[in-house]
């Protein structure tokens, strides 16, 4: 049976968006450029950790989702979305390699009056100045006269129960008015509510300015963290009082290190657009290097703890609970708990983990060891280090329990723990 939409990218983004078509109903295939997704979907198992759980995807195939490894599929929808993962390059600007692939693949069996869209976090300009070029080329057809191409980024928080994908709006900005109110009549089969931007360029830029929003707001929480240890003030004590006020405020909290699919992105250098601003995003770049910081200032903590009471990390038996970027999630993608391993290895520690959703963790591809009874561990180490703060710890068990206990997260009582 032909499919109505096609995802182009079975990863974080992709496999969301799949899981709500399904949902609403719109006859789905997925295609990734990259063939092995799609031996784990056809198995009914989850390609990426952290994503959607193997229940959720053996509900999406009886649902009628197809992954498939066929690119003619592309060329048999009346909508193609390319949800290609944009990393971070070595000179830390978002790699667009994925989405040129994606680009391309559709392009070449393009059909007059199918809508493309976007979802990919990409720099400001991408989609006019990259993927516009990549399917006219390729399709010889034209944009915004034979087929509809916009921008739509995604919005997921991963794991919320809260915020789904059918309750959060989507911003849409099309090459034309008529490219927007196509991708508009898609997405609102799927959210209740969309939102028009002027063009592909301010969607673009609102992914830009939503994503770093987040990562400055947290830089200032991680520099005031290391101010308030400084001082001896009780920070997690200060953010209690100051979320009180209705207006002006919005919390965030400290923690080892800022990690998941969303990198902070200056637009300060575009290298798809005719021109170039010349005005980077300083405080961007200056929330990226305190947030950078924080692994090693986690090191710099747990050398003195153990020196406090006698100890050296050389030797030492460190324990590091959660290694995910997130709570109660398996993903680990940019999660700082790699880092602090690595660090704390280089010093001569002896590490160990504990992690109720990662069963299997490697640091320089070696094996970690894992600690099968958390309170037996704790008690055995000589430093536990809380990195992440899954649902399932007992906090105040395992501050009896740990000989000596750092909080990166101040999730345990006060006085219960050594706190960020």
């Amino acid at each position: 049976m032909p499919a109505d939409l096609a995802i182009i990218g079975l990863g974080h983004l992709g496999l969301p968006l799949a899981q709500a078509a399904v949902a609403a109903g719109i006859q789905t295939v997925g295609y990734d450029t990259d063939p092995r997704p799609f031996a784990e979907l056809s198995a009914g198992r989850t390609p990426v950790e952290g994503s959607l759980a193997a229940s959720e995807i053996r509900r999406m195939l009886s649902g009628g989702f197809r992954p498939t490894t066929d690119p003619a599929e592309l060329g048999r929808v009346r909508t193609a979305v390319i949800c290609a993962p944009t990393p971070l390059g070595a000179d830390r600007t978002l790699d667009l390699t994925a989405v040129g692939d994606a680009a391309r693949a559709l392009a070449a069996r393009l059909r007059p009056h199918t809508t493309v869209l976007l979802e990919s976090a990409v720099p400001p300009g991408t989609t006019e100045n990259f993927v516009r070029p990549l399917l006219e080329e390729g399709s010889g057809l034209r944009a915004g006269r034979d087929f509809h191409l916009a921008c739509s980024p995604s919005r997921l928080d991963p794991g919320s129960r809260t915020h789904v994908y059918s309750n959060t709006p989507k911003v849409i900005g099309g090459l034309t008015p008529a490219c927007t109110e196509s991708a508009a009549t898609f997405y609102g089969r799927l959210t209740d509510k969309v939102v028009r931007a002027r063009g592909p360029r301010e969607a673009e830029m609102t992914k830009v300015l939503e994503t770093n929003f987040r990562h400055v707001n947290i830089a200032l929480v991680n520099e005031m963290a290391v101010l308030c240890h400084d001082l001896g003030v009780d920070l997690w004590d200060v953010i209690r009082c100051a979320e009180t006020k209705p207006f002006g405020f919005q919390p965030f909290r400290p923690g080892p290190g800022v990690g998941g699919h969303c990198p902070p992105v200056d637009p300060g250098f575009l290298p798809y657009s005719s021109r170039t601003p010349g005005h980077p995003l300083r405080m961007v770049s200056l929330a990226q290097e305190i947030n950078d910081r924080m692994p090693s200032y986690v090191i710099q903590r747990c050398a003195t703890l153990l020196n406090e009471h006698g100890k050296s990390v050389r030797g030492a038996r460190v324990l590091l609970l959660g290694v995910t970027y997130k709570p109660d999630l398996a993903d680990q993608e940019a999660s700082p708990a790699r880092e602090i391993a690595t660090r704390l290895m280089d010093m001569g520690a002896q590490i160990g983990y504990h992690d109720p959703h990662v069963q299997d963790w490697r640091v320089r591809e070696l094996p970690v060891p894992r600690a099968d009874s958390l309170y037996e561990a704790a008690s055995s180490a000589d430093l536990t280090v809380l990195l992440q703060h899954h649902r399932t710890y007992d906090l105040q068990g395992l501050a009896v329990k740990a000989q000596l206990l750092l909080d990166t997260r101040g999730a345990t009582p006060a006085g219960a723990a050594h706190r960020l």
